[in-house]
């Protein structure tokens, strides 16, 4: 964010110039949120005060990408305990919040794994005998750690990937997989970064992303903060840059990955990921522990997202088809694990069944 403090440990080899998102105060602080439906015209924060605030945020994708809102969701939680200081009134408070949040978007199971987790910490024998105050003290401790494992998940991530990147190359990526989606430096733009620290030079195409267009929004404004060239592309160019031999690689990020590897993403990845498979690219995607789904076989088991139908024509300057034409605007598709070629993780370039990581 603008003027608040930025990422910085010994171990990062990328500086951030912008915050996602960031707890201020102590255990009656907020949460604030880069706003995300403004960029890139409007650099601005959205403050947060109540856990009804942070369910909107992430159903309007105020604040998105599937470990921002995970993290995100467990700072909500310790919103719904602002002010209070008897136990029981926070217990009481604490059970209302849980449902709400873990249900505030279906797909990205970083939410649920990190709502679950923060249950986990507040039901804990260890917890049973906290007054009020305490409890709450630990519960922010829990989120806050929440937060420092991703930032410790985008470093790692960035590292294990870099040596997929060749100097000379052009990346396509899709949707926005980068520091705007984490509480770090992202995932697979994190690879990028990396590789550009290590004294790669490349180029990225980014798709622009329909019907939000986080691609051209977001990603090619991230990346031109940080430096790397980068050139937007339609949605449905794709396929004619994989023909021209001009793709060298494609990393996406990814909101649920299930047991065997296949991966949701945002809407159009799966068409991306057919076309680099068609024309022999290599496809990987790049995500932390925290979005494998092992409960889950495969990607048929894996809840897609139903977003408005304003979506698809609010960008089109209202401009909107006849009266009577329906609409179908999913959020995410499924990659078939057939088609990814590795699955970056914090615990290296990894292949089914993920043993590094369960």
């Amino acid at each position: 964010m603008p003027g608040g403090p930025q990422e910085s440990t010994s171990q990062d080899p990328w500086s951030l110039s912008f915050m996602t998102l960031e707890w201020v105060g102590d255990i009656d602080g907020c949460l604030h949120i880069i706003d995300q439906t403004r960029l890139p015209q409007h650099n601005q924060q959205r403050i947060l005060k109540h856990p009804a605030d942070v369910i909107e945020a992430i159903q309007q994708l105020a604040v998105r990408g599937a470990p921002a809102i995970g993290v995100a969701a467990a700072y909500g939680l310790c919103l719904a305990l602002r002010g209070c200081d008897q136990i029981d009134q926070v217990r009481a408070l604490w059970q209302v919040a849980i449902a709400p949040m873990r249900q505030a978007r279906p797909t990205a199971v970083n939410l649920q794994h990190m709502v679950d987790r923060m249950n986990r910490v507040a039901t804990s024998p260890s917890c049973t005998d906290l007054d009020g105050v305490s409890l709450r003290n630990r519960l922010l401790e829990e989120a806050r750690a929440i937060e420092a494992q991703d930032q410790h998940f985008c470093r790692a991530i960035g590292a294990a990937g870099a040596e997929l990147i060749q100097d000379g190359a052009t990346i396509l990526t899709h949707c926005n997989a980068g520091a705007l989606a984490t509480a770090g430096q992202g995932t697979a733009l994190s690879v990028l970064y990396h590789a550009w620290q290590n004294g790669k030079r490349f180029r990225v195409l980014a798709d622009e992303t329909r019907p939000l267009l986080q691609g051209s929004r977001l990603t090619a404004w991230e990346l031109q903060q940080s430096g790397i060239p980068v050139d937007v592309i339609c949605d449905g160019a794709s396929g004619s840059f994989f023909q021209s031999g001009e793709i060298d690689l494609v990393i996406t990020g990814s909101d649920r990955v299930a047991a065997n590897g296949d991966a949701a993403n945002k809407i159009g990845t799966y068409t991306i990921a057919s076309l680099a498979r068609a024309h022999d690219v290599p496809f990987y995607i790049a995500a932390p522990s925290s979005t494998f789904d092992f409960s889950l076989e495969n990607g048929a088991q894996i809840p897609i997202e139903q977003r408005s139908e304003q979506e698809i024509w609010s960008i089109a300057g209202g401009q909107r088809p006849p009266k009577g034409i329906g609409y179908k605007n999913p959020a995410f598709d499924i990659t078939p694990a057939s088609h990814i070629r590795g699955w970056i993780t914090e615990a290296g370039v990894l292949q089914p069944p993920f043993e590094a990581i369960r």
